[in-house]
């Protein structure tokens, strides 16, 4: 087996030995008290099975509050053992060895080990299943228990990330043989324990005695999580003292909220991007020309200075982030040009194009503002975009992946092959552009299997450049994480940029003062 450094592994994401560091965080933290979320990302179709997790609300109650997953991403970026204790890999990042934390248990008493860790893995590949996760563990070609507390996964082709990927929040522990069970009842191995849930309104968790990671996270007494979707009656809870902390913070409030003494502003920098995904198996978005001039037709610095009020940096129609290892910071900007923008509508065979453009602030705050400056925009090239506007309830199993052409968004990923892989590769669940090229896919597996950090840049270079020329996804703009608390609560030094809320662990990562 390959011994590969620490170091190593936040170069290349290949890891070898890397144990949890699960130490206090910075500050002394305090336990105790009813943390009370405001979470928009809710709907009435949420459950506990984490093959469905799409959204906001169940990212939080998901991974890191009722589920662990095997590998965890700390705030500072480092990743660690979570119900993995350590890990190697063969010297072609083939065959994976993890070793896996002993004397846990689940919130029904059952013990956690090798058995549960291949049936939770199982699950995303059982027929009929829809996860997003399907790739990561459809790319596994042998799953072998060990013993009881250590598994070896044998991949089809190397992967530099795979340690990387078993933190995925779609990738929970469930009991084996249990597992219906546990989807109706929210029985993980997480900090808190399920003890009421009503989908798309509300969930309520208590601390669970005696957890594996008493001393060094989960310092609240229970959580209490309400879904509130509409942006001013989410930040009017905060400012009123009904909820502690929120997420994506609604930019025209954000004066009255940075006056009110009592709440503070977070914000990191994260991957996070905004989209408008074309299905490109669908005319007239089956033409590259179209597609070309549909992205010289949105004005992205726009969208950035009155959408996100500055809080964010324009895209270039590639998904890879600012902070991303491999980000493309060369790559040529594209910029709004309604003269580039009609000669490709020409290329295309047409003077005038009407579509549809669906659009709910379910996809992201100011969605439909942002599809309408796209309308305007747009107009001077003879694009004539007509704005629907969506229910926010049944957005993302009504809208996405279904209509033609809508808005969306997408956290990033901490690696380049996790984001690429999760919605761009032939065939996956979450390929929200059905968008196909074979060069790409080529590179993808390249670029999955190379442990040399400089190739690995110059094919993620290459992809980049591909998707922004050719793909069939626009992207306006990368958006900052911008999330509100009380000023009550406390955090470490460091606030995780994967997703929302420190990466959506901000039940285990917080404390009140």
């Amino acid at each position: 087996m390959s011994q590969i450094t620490r170091r190593g592994l936040m170069k290349t994401g290949a890891a070898a030995g890397v144990v949890a560091a699960t130490g206090l965080p910075a500050k002394a933290a305090n336990r105790g008290g009813t943390l009370r979320l405001g979470l928009a990302g809710a709907n009435t179709s949420d459950s506990w099975d984490g093959r469905t997790h799409s959204d906001s609300f169940m990212i939080i109650m998901g991974h890191g509050t009722v589920f662990d997953c095997l590998t965890e991403v700390k705030a500072n970026g480092e990743l660690v053992g979570e119900l993995a204790e350590s890990w190697e890999a063969s010297s072609d990042a083939k065959t994976w060895t993890f070793n896996l934390r002993k004397g846990v248990t689940f919130h029904n008493g059952k013990a956690f080990g090798a058995d549960d860790v291949i049936a939770s893995l199982q699950m995303h590949t059982a027929e009929g299943a829809k996860s997003a996760a399907k790739p990561i563990v459809a790319a596994i070609s042998e799953m072998k228990k060990m013993n009881d507390h250590q598994v070896q996964f044998t991949l089809a082709a190397g992967n530099a990330d795979f340690p990387f990927l078993m933190s995925d929040y779609h990738i929970l522990m469930y009991p084996a043989g249990q597992i219906e069970e546990a989807i109706a009842n929210g029985i993980g191995t997480g900090l808190y324990k399920v003890e009421s849930f009503d989908p798309g309104v509300r969930a309520v968790v208590s601390r669970v005695d005696g957890h594996y990671k008493d001393g060094s996270a989960g310092w609240f007494d229970s959580v209490e999580a309400i879904a509130i979707n509409d942006s001013s009656a989410r930040m009017n809870a905060l400012m009123t003292g009904q909820v502690d902390a929120v997420n994506r913070v609604d930019f025209k409030t954000e004066p009255l909220m940075k006056a009110n003494p009592n709440v503070e502003i977070f914000e990191v920098t994260g991957n996070q991007h905004f989209t408008f995904p074309m299905l490109t198996n669908q005319a007239p978005y089956d033409d590259a020309n179209v597609r070309k001039a549909l992205k010289y037709a949105v004005n992205r610095q726009e969208m950035v200075d009155k959408i996100l009020q500055g809080h964010g940096k324009v895209g270039n129609d590639h998904p890879i982030g600012p902070a991303n290892q491999y980000f493309a910071a060369d790559l040529p900007q594209l910029e709004f040009d309604a003269d580039k923008a009609k000669f490709y509508m020409k290329e295309a065979g047409l003077t005038s194009l009407d579509i549809n453009l669906s659009a709910s602030d379910a996809a992201f705050s100011g969605a439909v503002d942002a599809a309408q400056l796209y309308q305007a925009s747009a107009k001077g090239a003879g694009i004539n975009i007509n704005v629907v506007q969506e229910p926010a309830d049944g957005y993302w199993s009504n809208v996405w992946l279904k209509k033609p052409w809508c808005a969306c968004y997408w956290s990033g990923r901490a690696t380049e092959d996790w984001m690429f892989s999760t919605a761009y590769e032939s065939g996956v669940p979450w390929n929200d552009t059905s968008w196909e090229n074979a060069r790409f896919q080529e590179l993808l597996l390249a670029g999955r299997a190379e442990l040399d950090s400089d190739k690995r840049r110059s094919i993620y270079g290459e992809m980049q450049a591909i998707m922004s020329e050719e793909g069939g996804t626009i992207v306006p703009m990368y958006a900052n994480y911008v999330d509100a608390n009380s000023t009550k609560l406390a955090h470490g030094d460091d606030i995780g940029n994967l997703w929302q809320m420190d990466s959506s662990r901000i039940t285990e990562r917080w404390w009140f003062k």
